[in-house]
């Protein structure tokens, strides 16, 4: 047992707290989280005592906790304080919030605008047509994802189905994107990726010799199509941004008498790697009828 009388390292709570400039419910909240143990424990009392070293590391969770810092990066930062890679993790750590907080600053205007009676005022920059697809034969990859995982999945998905059309006639057609119900934090779709190949046949025996190596390909003929939809830019791809021509395309489809003929859908016909931020690389799409 440590003998707290004679070491003079150790202090009780009360006196850590006070030198941390902390409160022992903090520091009884650090240790809960598996950030700040004690260094020892009174097993007859339950009492905790620090060490006076521990003062500097009580402070710095302290201050992360106040940047809103997920525990487990605050764990991991922590544990290389006295290293060059704890700034590091820092900088990753604040450049992700400086995004969010741009993406939710864009948001806000968005809907402060749409509250406003201003909606009309942002739909008019974007042209929306109309534009005939023929029937066509798809090799799709299907998944339940929250939006934070969209970017990477997108990409990675028609990926792997662009690589894999070289064995199915190849690529005839723009890729895209089906959205069979809304992604957010709290919506998981789900979303279908899809590429436009030229053999049906040839795509349909991949497809099976994929599936009995566990990947879940499919592939089907997609009936020939009218769409009404915008060309947006590389920029405009991003979230929150990709809202507004979502929402012009269906204004504009209530205004001319169309109805929905099937789930909304992105085509890329650029090179997304490419292409600069204002390049149109994108067509936000609707399927249509007549009402």
């Amino acid at each position: 047992m440590v003998d707290i009388r004679d070491d003079g390292a150790l202090l009780t709570i009360g006196a850590f707290a006070a030198r941390a400039r902390l409160s022992a419910k903090a520091l009884r909240l650090y240790d809960r989280l598996g950030l700040l143990a004690p260094a020892h424990i009174d097993e007859a009392s339950g009492y905790r005592y620090y060490r006076a070293g521990q003062v500097e590391r009580a402070r710095l969770v302290a201050m992360l906790r106040q940047l809103d810092m997920p525990l487990a990066r605050i764990a991991e930062l922590v544990e290389t304080a006295d290293g060059p890679a704890s700034g590091e993790l820092l900088a990753a750590y604040w450049g992700d919030v400086e995004t969010r907080f741009a993406a939710q600053r864009t948001l806000a205007a968005y809907l402060r605008a749409r509250l406003s009676g201003r909606s009309s005022e942002m739909y008019e920059k974007f042209e929306v047509r109309l534009a005939d697809v023929p029937e066509q034969v798809i090799v799709t990859e299907t998944r339940h994802t929250l939006a934070d995982e969209l970017p990477l999945w997108i990409p990675a998905s028609l990926g792997r189905l662009e690589e894999a059309a070289g064995e199915c006639g190849g690529v005839v057609g723009a890729p895209y994107v089906v959205y069979y119900s809304a992604v957010s934090m709290e919506s998981d779709g789900p979303v279908e990726s899809c590429v436009p190949v030229a053999d049906e046949s040839r795509a349909r025996a991949w497809a099976a010799a994929a599936q009995g190596r566990g990947r879940q390909f499919q592939v089907r003929v997609e009936p020939a199509r009218r769409l009404a939809c915008t060309r947006i830019t590389k920029a405009q791809v991003a979230h929150p941004q990709i809202l507004a021509p979502y929402e012009a395309v269906e204004a504009w489809m209530k205004r001319e008498g169309w109805d929905y003929d099937g789930p909304c859908r992105e085509i890329y016909f650029a090179d997304w790697d490419a292409a600069g931020a204002e390049d149109p690389v994108c067509d936000v799409a609707f399927p249509v009828k007549r009402g």
